[in-house]
Parts: structure tokens; sequence; C-alpha cells
């Protein structure tokens, strides 16, 4: 019993980690900036389909070959934005701990 909560007070939370993304990103539906558009229903969402933003073209390109959002997409997108997407706008240098990016991908994916 020790050990499960040890390891649920070390888990990475998925709520506290998204706020770096709201810097940019909105959380609402339809909420689009013009830095970035909304992560409201992000996971399984067709990619560079937000109505209402306009995205880079690398992005667009992208979203030919990867039509969705997956919980495995946005897993590698995280962890290192521009190596995922060459030229995309996103200024974010990518989160390279696994769990912290599961926790936010998880937190997003129950929204």
């Amino acid at each position: 019993m020790i050990v499960l909560l040890a390891a649920m007070a070390a888990a990475p939370d998925g709520a506290a980690l998204t706020r770096k993304c709201t810097s940019c990103h909105a959380l609402e539906a339809g909420d689009n900036s013009a830095a970035a558009p909304t992560l409201y229903h992000v996971v399984g969402r067709p990619v560079a389909a937000e109505a209402d933003y306009n995205y880079s073209p690398a992005l667009r390109r992208f979203a030919t070959s990867n039509p969705r959002w997956t919980p495995e997409l946005l897993d590698r997108f995280i962890a290192a934005p521009e190596k995922v997407v060459p030229g995309t706008e996103m200024g974010f240098p990518g989160m390279t701990d696994a769990a912290s990016r599961k926790a936010v991908i998880d937190w997003l994916q129950g929204r």
C-alpha cells in the first residue's frame, strides 16, 4: 500500500503540466487564438483541421500523411515538435520525459 501511494504521489500531474501549453493554446471548444488552435478534443481530432485557424504549411503537409492526432502521434510531436514536423511554427522545444507526456495526453483525452 505504501509503495502504491508513493508511486501515485510521484506520478506527473497532467493538468499542471498542461498549463505550459496554455500560454499559447486554449482548452475550450472553438477558442483558437492567433498563436495556436484550441486543444479541446485534440486527441482523435484530424490534424490541422480545426476551423478558423490558419495552420502552417508544414503542419498542413504533415496532415496529408497523418490524418488524426492519436495518443501515439501526440506523444511523438510533444517530445520533439520540430523533429516530427520540420518547419512547424510551434515554438515549444519539446517535453523529454515520457511519463510527463503521457500525463498530458491522458489529461487532454479525458477532457
